[in-house]
């Protein structure tokens, strides 16, 4: 199975404070990775790196072979790697179909031809209002597109920022904590969705506390204890881990569901 993504000696440092150090990982296309580990672990600020939010102090990435780390996010975007945030970021004035279409003209950027001659952005908008519609029912809020995104419930927040990560067409889709907050139907359908999503040939990288979740979605497991790499493996090579089990899971005993 081919490696879609590479991290080679990642590093990020804060004056004296290492928030990741030197992690190696890699993820397989069309495989499900979790990155797990305590508050503070250096989880967020990896997805920070690979996303282009922030600069590493040192390292590698590459994304199908080819090095990112020069580029800026929205052309991380435009290569395939597109995330989600552990607070939700939509456009809480807009409505649910605005947000996607939205977010997609940010994203892509259109070049000066297609901003200068009105017809083709025209096409352009309405493709992007196309597929908003389409994602907007493939999450399940079809019903709510024209609502205003502040009157959803945090988990229909949740869908929402997901279908406008997919409307980018990712390869690579990174989850921020995506059950955050959310309640047990919320989060087995979002567990469904994700199972979906990976179905439709799209690699997913998430992070999450919900171990539960964690657990049954996952293929493989990478844990981070003060920015560095504890533990990979299954799901049942790291819940016995004792590191693992001393670390994050404060010695709770968790057995896998399957």
């Amino acid at each position: 199975m081919e490696t879609i993504l590479k991290v080679e000696g990642l590093t990020k440092n804060y004056g004296g404070l290492a928030a990741v150090a030197e992690l190696d990982l890699y993820i397989k296309r069309g495989e499900i990775l979790s990155l797990i580990g305590p508050n503070g672990a250096g989880k967020t600020t990896t997805f920070n790196l690979i996303t282009g939010l922030e600069s590493p102090t040192h390292g590698k990435i590459a994304f199908k072979e080819i090095g990112i780390i020069q580029l800026k996010p929205h052309e991380i975007v435009e290569k395939g790697i597109v995330r989600t945030f552990q607070i939700t970021r939509v456009f809480r004035k807009m409505t649910l179909l605005e947000n996607i279409a939205v977010a997609q003209h940010i994203a892509i950027r259109p070049g000066l031809f297609s901003t200068l001659f009105s017809t083709s952005e025209r096409k352009r908008e309405k493709k992007g209002f196309e597929k908003a519609e389409e994602m907007l029912q493939f999450v399940n809020l079809i019903s709510k597109r024209d609502e205003l995104a502040t009157n959803l419930s945090l988990g229909e927040q949740k869908r929402l920022e997901l279908a406008i990560a997919l409307s980018m067409a990712p390869e690579l889709l990174l989850l921020d904590e995506p059950v955050a907050g959310m309640n047990p139907k919320e989060t087995e359908e979002i567990i469904n969705l994700i199972g979906v999503i990976r179905g439709k040939g799209i690699t997913v990288f998430l992070i999450e506390h919900d171990m539960k979740m964690v657990m049954e979605i996952s293929e493989r497991i990478i844990v981070l204890n003060y920015g560095k790499k504890i533990a990979e493996g299954t799901p049942e090579d790291v819940s016995r881990n004792p590191s693992v089990v001393e670390a994050y899971l404060g010695r709770r005993e968790y057995q896998c569901s399957n």
